[in-house]
């Protein structure tokens, strides 16, 4: 694919709905979905570790989604409100991230493009990808999936998933609780989906010593091996 070299090398935004880092057309893309009460720059430097290089001089796009509804605390966002009982809201979030995941397969398809979501955006990411609970969307056909200490939502439904998965969960998570990656892992699995779990001794975060598997995951997704 023939990109603009003046394409955008440094971090842009759009709208306050997006950070983009690389060009907006390329060879693959790295979507970020961040956690509750973070926003859209919490993983951009997870983003840029895991790509090894500036993502322009690779032909890759990195953007990371920023959640659409502010925190109740006054700052960071949230893709849903997580103290609302039954979660009312997140039947409207699957649905608009969704709607903005099948938009930016119009530049690079989905089938070039991975997701990683961390804690309630891993929760956002999984589901999506793979159920959209109610909704009965049929999966998406990414590159890849990567969940970082996510959870299930009470209503998902997986469909047989289109793409690899890789879970990652501390077993001293104190936030989301270790079982709920072998939850979704057991679910998955009965989807007739391909799935790895990866547990390491350590609470609600993304283990470093992880980066290199979550590259050579993204790289083989990218390579369709």
């Amino acid at each position: 694919m023939t990109t603009d070299p003046s394409a955008e090398a440094q971090l842009s935004e759009d709208d306050g709905t997006a950070l983009w880092l690389g060009p907006r057309q390329a060879e693959h893309r790295l979507v970020l979905l961040h956690g509750w009460g973070a926003d859209a720059d919490d993983l951009l430097d997870l983003g840029t570790e895991l790509l090894g290089a500036d993502p322009a001089s690779l032909n890759l796009s990195l953007v990371a989604l920023r959640a659409p509804l502010p925190h109740p605390a006054g700052w960071g966002r949230q893709w849903y409100d997580l103290q609302q009982p039954e979660w009312p809201q997140l039947p409207q979030a699957r649905r608009d991230l969704r709607q903005r995941l099948l938009a930016l397969g119009n530049t690079v398809p989905l089938e070039r493009t991975s997701l990683l979501g961390f804690s309630q955006g891993a929760a956002m990411a999984i589901d999506v990808a793979t159920g959209c609970g109610a909704d009965a969307c049929d999966p998406l056909a990414l590159a890849g999936l990567i969940a970082c200490s996510g959870y299930p939502h009470p209503d998902w439904q997986p469909g047989a998933p289109h793409t690899k998965i890789l879970l990652t969960h501390g077993e001293q998570d104190p936030v989301v609780p270790f079982a709920a990656s072998q939850a979704l892992e057991s679910a998955l699995a009965e989807a007739g989906g391909s799935v790895r779990r990866i547990a390491f001794p350590g609470g609600h975060c993304i283990d470093p010593d992880l980066i290199a598997t979550m590259r050579d995951f993204l790289l083989a997704g990218w390579r369709g091996s």
